[in-house]
């Protein structure tokens, strides 16, 4: 095996895709390139190593379905792979040189056990078919010691390589302070290669997920003690049958109709929430239990139940903004709002209803409170448009939420802001347009002008209905003073009756693309603005920002061409990520007869 041949595949992107699918049998022999390329798929998309291919049981099944399988080495297989990732990269690099506008995600991962630091860097950009997409572009080590100006200078690299440092109009990020340098230096870079969105006022993006995080450890820091009495409480009821028929016997006896608790899972910040929710749905039962199990040691006080149930109340809404940024595989940036205006209004009731009241809430939401004004306490630009650019919401989203969230003076300022950029941002699209628009007039004069207007004599003329048509076009653009955006505005909101989370902004503006054909394409820019880097974490494997042990032992090149090459592939054939090891909460499903 070690002198197998070196064969190059067919690129992807010729042909249509029955091409990729095409059976590799033809007139009863075994195409063998074809089945090499397959299994270089295979083990891009779903990260089996490369060594996969040496298994006795992965050739044994080749060789009884395909008698002329021929056995090859986990060195070919490696170049097989690295090959094809050559192939998509080609592919993806044709298709972002019709992309106009390009927003990007930074997030950082650790391998282990070297703690070597690389950066995922994430393009999430509009297709020619108006569908929005996302790629991981790099996945970049960076040596020691990591600074702001070394993830700058390696997101330009990237961005010059992939031919689109001209087309980056924002950046997400988490909110590490090395990443603010970043920001700073990227901002300033790319201003000068390409005038940004409104100046530059929406280019950063912080993550909506890492803030909602960090508010809520505030919480979770509170109850410490009683989350551990909880954890431990569950985890012993489930150690034995016999107790968990006892705890159902007390829940049954109280006529509790529940019949679930759940251990939380630490590397997932809302888990704690489920555990505390379902918990406190059997508060009564664990003192009962606790009388019949003297092994029994870690059962809350009533005073634990109190607080526990005091900060629920308080995670709950930040539960549901959880399930609508993992809800959707690309949450988009009109959903956001409603969300954050819902935190702010919850923080400061409990704030002023646990004044000289209740020091322990006090404290909590304080601190949250700090968290909140540091990152939102300002108008988020970028989440106001998103909203107003959603049909169902337009300019009431703001008229409805600021004066709820801001002093008067404030809320007014802030909706004049909004809307000013808003217009400041439409201007822009056209502009674009108009210029675009001229380039095109002007081609297709240089081609149909001398045919059209042509006299018996040979000499060009203008007939009277050329004339005319000038003439209309003259007096419509001066006489027609209202925008698209000024339209959009003035309807009315639409009204969708299917319910919040089946609507889909994008599609509704592919739908009325005709009606708003540059309002249109802003909306579908905007909307595709990442507000959280979430969706790149979900690309990788799941518990926690680390690189497994297998790909941690490759060289860097190899791991980027493996992470890349996986999210293409999978994006390619409509696979979605499964993860190996996915990290969530327990369920203990007690044993409750139905009545």
């Amino acid at each position: 095996m070690n002198n197998q041949q070196t064969i190059s595949f067919q690129a992807l992107d010729k042909g249509c895709d029955n091409t990729i699918m095409s059976s590799a049998i033809m007139d009863g022999k075994l195409d063998m390139m074809k089945m090499r390329e397959s299994v270089a798929h295979w083990i891009l998309m779903h990260e089996h190593p490369f060594s996969v291919v040496e298994d006795e049981g992965f050739n044994m099944m080749q060789q009884r379905g395909m008698p002329q399988w021929e056995k090859f080495s986990r060195v070919t297989s490696k170049k097989d792979c690295m090959l094809v990732y050559e192939n998509e990269k080609k592919k993806l690099f044709s298709l972002l040189k019709n992309v106009n506008k390009i927003s990007l995600t930074i997030d950082m991962w650790l391998s282990s056990p070297q703690k070597m630091e690389y950066m995922v860097l994430t393009g999430h950009f509009i297709d020619n078919n108006l569908k929005l997409q996302k790629r991981v572009l790099n996945f970049v080590h960076l040596p020691p010691p990591l600074r702001g100006i070394d993830i700058a200078d390696s997101v330009y690299k990237c961005c010059k390589e992939w031919g689109i440092e001209n087309k980056v109009c924002t950046i997400s990020v988490d909110n590490a302070t090395k990443n603010d340098v970043a920001i700073r230096n990227l901002k300033d870079t790319f201003s000068r290669h390409k005038k940004l969105l409104c100046g530059g006022k929406i280019f950063h993006v912080r993550c909506t997920a890492h803030i909602l995080n960090i508010m809520v450890q505030y919480g979770l820091e509170k109850i410490e003690r009683i989350i551990k009495d909880i954890r431990d409480s569950v985890v012993h009821i489930k150690h034995s049958e016999k107790r968990l028929i006892m705890f159902a016997e007390i829940a049954q006896q109280l006529q509790l109709h529940h019949k679930k608790l759940v251990i939380d899972c630490k590397t997932r910040w809302n888990s704690p929430y489920d555990m505390l929710f379902t918990a406190l749905q059997f508060k009564e039962v664990f003192p009962r239990y606790k009388d019949r199990d003297s092994t029994y040691e870690c059962c809350p006080s009533n005073e634990d139940w109190e607080k526990a149930s005091k900060v629920c109340e308080i995670l709950e809404v930040f539960s549901s903004i959880t399930n609508i940024i993992s809800g959707s595989e690309y949450p988009t940036s009109n959903l956001f709002l409603n969300e954050v205006y819902r935190v702010k209004v919850l923080l400061d009731r409990k704030y002023q209803e646990s004044i000289d009241k209740d020091y322990f809430i006090f404290d909590m939401v304080a601190n949250m409170k700090i968290k909140f004004d540091k990152y939102w306490g300002e108008c988020n630009l970028l989440m106001a448009i998103g909203a107003i650019l959603d049909p169902r919401c337009k300019m009431r989203v703001i008229e409805f939420c600021f004066p709820k969230m801001y002093t008067p003076h404030e809320a007014h300022a802030y909706i004049l802001d909004v809307k000013n950029c808003l217009y400041e941002l439409y201007s822009e699209y056209v502009a674009e347009f108009q210029s675009n628009d001229c380039e095109n007039s002007a081609e297709n004069l240089t081609i149909i002008g001398p045919s059209c207007a042509t006299t018996i004599s040979g000499q060009n003329s203008s007939s009277g209905w050329s004339e005319f048509s000038e003439f209309v076009k003259t007096v419509e653009t001066i006489s027609s003073q209202k925008s698209d955006l000024d339209i959009y505005l003035e309807e009315g909101c639409y009204i969708y009756e299917g319910g919040s989370s089946k609507f889909d902004a994008l599609e509704w503006w592919k739908a009325n693309t005709l009606k708003y054909r540059i309002l249109s394409k802003m909306a579908k820019d905007v909307l595709a603005i990442p507000i959280t880097t979430v969706a790149s974490e979900a690309t990788l494997s799941a518990g926690g920002r680390i690189i497994d042990s297998y790909r941690a032992s490759l060289a860097p090149e190899t791991v980027q061409a493996l992470i890349c090459g996986g999210d293409w592939l999978r994006c390619l054939f409509g696979i979605k990520k499964k993860s190996k090891k996915e990290s969530k909460a327990e369920e203990v499903v007690l044993p409750i007869n139905e009545c």
